[in-house]
């Protein structure tokens, strides 16, 4: 199905490998071939709006971080994003496949879904067993620069410009081609996370294997689940592996990460939703991942009357386990102290269904690739505080990057 959607200019396959948490709805969606598209301009969110409101369709796209700098009076990256993602970008597919509990349902705008289905069925197209170049990866920062420059954020932390920042550092190579297709299916073979997905823009690829939701609408619900807290697993040893996970809940450092979000997140939901509607449904719940154990907090609400995605967008975005708080600072200092540009990375790609309701994943986890530029990057990072260990901050941005890091090097499982 996704050797077929490739031969498209514009495709998106969101996959949750089939996890059975509690807020999942959707199995597998791939949309192909925009019958229309929205970008972001001058003046998005009006623009924005009148888009939503006047295409009762399904929708797919993306927002990318730097889209922050239509909803905040901040200053841009001053780096080059060799990316190059739109800020926002969406699109109405010609053809959309649901796959759902053994069932395929296929609608299209102009084409005939049974000819799709045989497309598919027959497509030839797959490049599976081409020859493999592992990847050069260099990091953007020196492990000193990196160091340094945490304590140099901890130095704003003690003088209370911020209490949590989420820094980041890039990993590229330049000059290189790539199989997209086939990293996406060795990525998801190494790391199936149940905010996975596949996007293609023309030239540029996104491979993602996010386990974060940012921001879930079903009626007049709206959920969102930070992740704050990270612990590599011991899956040679349940006992052992076990204990991790106790670990990480009864963890001092990550309780303080993620309840600070979890105040950030519930603020920002209290701007869009019904007074008193806005709860903590889950706090500290620890969920297992193929490489670690994430702490993930769910908090929900009832949207006010009227209020769309633009509305969120405004109150939410970005998300606060990708920023900090107070997160207009954080932004800044981002910006400041960050050395890459992070296009696309911390946004977040996902789709609008017909009824107007949502599901949008975290842009982590994620190889990014220009096919014209030759360009591939991908970005990982973490929340510090005061009290953060700048040596463990770097070691678990290293546990990060390590399904990337193995699919691009040595295209083999960890």
């Amino acid at each position: 199905m996704l050797n077929w959607a490739n031969r498209f200019n514009i495709c998106v396959l969101l996959d949750n490998h089939q996890y059975n948490f509690k807020h999942h709805h959707v199995e597998c969606l791939l949309a192909v071939n925009a019958v229309n598209t929205f970008q972001a301009t001058e003046n998005a969110l009006p623009q924005l709006k009148h888009f939503f409101n006047h295409t009762n369709d399904w929708l797919f796209g993306h927002v990318a971080y730097n889209f922050k700098n239509h909803l905040f009076n901040t200053t841009a990256s001053k780096h080059n994003d060799a990316i190059g993602f739109p800020d926002l970008f969406f699109f109405q597919p010609e053809t959309v496949i649901q796959l759902q509990q053994g069932h395929v349902v296929i609608a299209c705008i102009e084409s005939n879904p049974a000819t799709v289905f045989e497309e598919i069925v027959h497509y030839k197209g797959t490049t599976a067993n081409a020859p493999f170049k592992a990847v050069e990866i260099k990091p953007k920062i020196s492990k000193s620069d990196y160091l340094s420059i945490i304590h140099q954020l901890q130095q704003h932390i003690l003088r209370g410009d911020c209490y949590e920042i989420n820094f980041c550092q890039e990993f590229f190579a330049e000059n290189t081609d790539i199989d997209a297709v086939d990293i996406f299916n060795q990525l998801s073979v190494v790391s199936p996370n149940p905010f996975s997905c596949y996007y293609k823009l023309t030239d540029k690829y996104l491979l993602c294997a996010s386990p974060e939701r940012y921001i879930k609408k079903t009626g007049t619900n709206i959920i969102s689940q930070p992740i704050k807290g990270t612990f590599k697993r011991d899956v040679a040893n349940a006992m052992a592996d076990a204990a991790l996970k106790n670990q990480l809940y009864n963890s001092q450092k990550d309780r303080s990460e993620n309840v600070m979000v979890v105040d950030l997140v519930r603020n920002d939901l209290s701007k869009v939703c019904k007074e008193g509607s806005v709860q903590v449904d889950e706090l500290f719940g620890i969920y297992s991942f193929p490489q670690v154990h994430q702490m993930i907090s769910t908090i929900s609400g009832e949207l006010n009357d009227n209020a769309d995605l633009a509305d969120v967008l405004l109150a939410t975005f970005p998300m606060g386990s990708m920023t900090g708080a107070p997160k207009k600072k954080v932004m800044e200092l981002i910006d400041e102290y960050e050395q890459s540009n992070r296009g696309i990375y911390s946004g977040c790609v996902g789709y609008i269904s017909p009824e107007k309701d949502y599901d949008f994943n975290v842009v982590i986890r994620s190889i990014m690739y220009n096919q014209t530029n030759q360009y591939i990057s991908y970005q990982v990072g973490g929340g510090i505080t005061f009290y953060s260990d700048a040596e463990k901050e770097y070691e678990e941005c290293l546990l990060k990057a390590e399904a990337m890091k193995a699919v691009l090097q040595k295209k083999a499982a960890l």
